[in-house]
């Protein structure tokens, strides 16, 4: 490799096939068994992990010490070195006699970092689940002319601070993600102009619901662009349809009822950790009681209920380390001890339900206000309190406020069968007759009901 070759590969930073260090050290056998044991990759010696190049003064002692490393491995093992200028590149291929150990040890590279496992869990997930990883095969229907998407392409360069020209094949080669001139599936989910023309399983699918069953859906929306720009969309998709509480204090604070850190979390998970083998797709459910977040492929094979949130195994260790470098995923492992610990904080219940599916489930608060016959009540003494009778439709729709404080007109007018301005007409008499109240701003308030 020449060294503006290299030097551009060091520009795409750490990752899931790349490595730095500044200088040799007692750790570079992890390193090199973590990357015989994953898809095999580089490790640069003179580069601090920064990526500031410092170049590497090293001997041929030094290189037959690196060689004896792998060869020393459980199985033994054998790495190709060059040294180019004053940096040394170490070329890691995949193993084909994994899992490897070194020491007694077993490590495996998640992201930027190189993880220690225990024996049985490496080979019972290289058994079930590494035959074939999905993000990792080529793609022979994408067209990298007609269908690559630069302008996603230089959005996700953005956000993973990459430069390094203009060349894009060249920046995806260095990113691992062509092979042949063909772009493997983990590209095509983030590059692409629609996913459903490769996977139709790659929609995310997400569905509010009137109270605490499927029966009656009050809105439907279904994502099928790229794999950030679904995401995006689909953790908009929750905001919205969740309350703003107030915490008052020594100043009024406005906080989502549920986490954002939570949701973010569990909305990842369910983008990196699903098995896009499946005909299944991301699936969304937003109930008055609770959101669920779904995906097809429960716990992956290898990682035991113990260290379910402390260890990570990912079934796409590519499209991880794009969501890594993305700033999708704060660090790896991560994901689900920072949902414990936000809806903890909230003081809020949390379940995770692993079958064929994994869904999380995070439980809404109840908006129920002191006084539980507020609803019936204002009903039952609607004419003796306002001096005229109710009609059914405001009867109606005070239930419908009663179930949910949030509800808007809009959904009111859904569930109801009637137009928006009928409702609102509504909503208006009631407020003169003194049974309702607004509390707050008009988007993000609630309703109150009164009971004289």
């Amino acid at each position: 490799m020449k060294k503006d070759e290299l030097l551009n590969l060091i520009k795409t930073k750490e990752g899931y096939n790349l490595e730095f260090k500044e200088k040799m050290g007692s750790n570079l056998g992890k390193e090199i068994c973590a990357f015989a044991n994953s898809s095999g990759g580089k490790i640069i010696l003179g580069v601090k992990d920064s990526g500031e190049v410092k170049g590497i003064k090293i001997s041929n002692s030094d290189i037959s010490n690196i060689q004896d490393i792998a060869r020393n491995m459980d199985p033994n093992f054998k790495v190709d070195i060059e040294i180019v200028d004053n940096l040394v590149e170490v070329n890691v291929g995949e193993g084909e006699r994994k899992p490897y150990s070194i020491g007694g040890k077993f490590y495996l590279r998640i992201g930027a970092n190189s993880q220690q496992m225990q024996r049985d869990e490496l080979k019972k997930f290289f058994q079930e689940e590494r035959l074939v990883l999905f993000d990792e095969k080529l793609n022979p229907s994408f067209d990298l002319n007609k269908d690559f998407d630069f302008y996603k392409f230089r959005r996700f360069l953005n956000l993973a601070k990459i430069t390094g020209g203009d060349n894009h094949i060249n920046l995806l080669e260095n990113l691992s993600l062509i092979e042949n001139k063909k772009l493997k599936n983990a590209g095509v989910l983030f590059f692409c102009h629609r996913v459903t023309k490769f996977f139709m399983q790659g929609i995310v699918s997400c569905v509010l619901y009137q109270g605490k069953t499927k029966t009656y859906i009050l809105d439907k929306k279904d994502f099928d662009a790229d794999i950030l720009s679904n995401y995006e969309n689909a953790y908009n998709f929750i905001l919205s349809k969740l309350n703003t509480n107030y915490i008052i204090g020594r100043e009024r604070e406005e906080r989502l009822e549920l986490p954002e850190d939570a949701i973010r979390e569990a909305l990842i998970n369910s983008f990196v950790h699903r098995d896009y083998f499946s005909n299944g797709h991301i699936q969304i459910d937003i109930f008055l009681d609770r959101v669920e977040i779904s995906n097809p492929g429960g716990l992956i094979s290898g990682l035991s209920e113990d260290n379910f949130g402390k260890k990570s195994l990912p079934r796409n260790p590519l499209l991880m380390d794009l969501m890594l470098r993305a700033n999708k995923v704060e660090r790896v492992g991560s994901g689900i001890q920072r949902i414990k610990e936000s809806m903890k904080n909230y003081e809020l219940k949390l379940e995770f339900v692993k079958n064929e599916f994994f869904t999380t489930i995070l439980y809404r608060k109840s908006f129920e206000k002191s006084g539980t016959n507020a609803g019936t009540n204002a009903g039952t003494n609607a004419g003796t309190n306002a001096g005229t009778k109710l009609s059914e439709l405001q009867k109606n729709i005070i239930s419908e406020i009663k179930n949910n404080f949030f509800v808007t007109a809009k959904e009111i007018s859904k569930v109801l069968n009637k137009d928006v301005r009928t409702i609102e007409r509504n909503l208006t008499k009631l407020k003169e007759y003194g049974l309702i109240e607004r509390i707050g701003p008009k988007k993000s308030g609630e309703w109150g009901l009164k009971n004289d």
